[in-house]
């Protein structure tokens, strides 16, 4: 699985930074070239998610659009659910209520990444998260 429609743009005096950021996961930085800031955040994802042997694929898109891959989405998305759960200031209860589901577990499930959501339910997960969201997924 592949996470598109990320931005990469040249900032600073006389662009002499690239600015790169992952909002679905909660991460920016900047690299001094294109390929510095995707190697930037490429480590800060790794260094985020934080495990053994868990690798990110940034891949350049059309104009100054990326994907972001993984050699684990398990992890991957575990990681992103966290983040956007943590940056709408929402407990793993009020998530439950929202998906109208009695078990807060079951949703704790996937963002301990020992479930992994198909990608419709991923959507839905998201959705009660934030019903505004339209993250871009594609399946590779």
């Amino acid at each position: 699985m592949r996470f598109e429609r990320f931005l990469i743009r040249p900032h600073g005096k006389k662009n002499r930074y690239w600015h790169v950021e992952v909002p679905s996961l909660g991460l920016c930085t900047q690299g001094k070239s294109k390929r510095d800031a995707f190697f930037m955040i490429k480590d800060a994802i790794e260094l985020a998610i934080n495990r053994k042997r868990f690798r990110v694929d940034v891949a350049s898109g059309e104009g100054n659009l990326f994907t972001v891959g993984a050699n684990d989405t398990k992890a991957l998305l575990a990681f992103m659910l966290r983040q956007q759960r943590s940056s709408h200031g929402l407990t793993l209860k009020q998530v439950a209520d929202r998906l109208k589901i009695s078990s807060v577990n079951a949703y704790a499930r996937y963002e301990q990444g020992r479930s992994v959501p198909t990608v419709e339910k991923l959507m839905e997960l998201l959705h009660a998260i934030d019903s505004e969201s339209d993250p871009i997924l594609k399946i590779a």
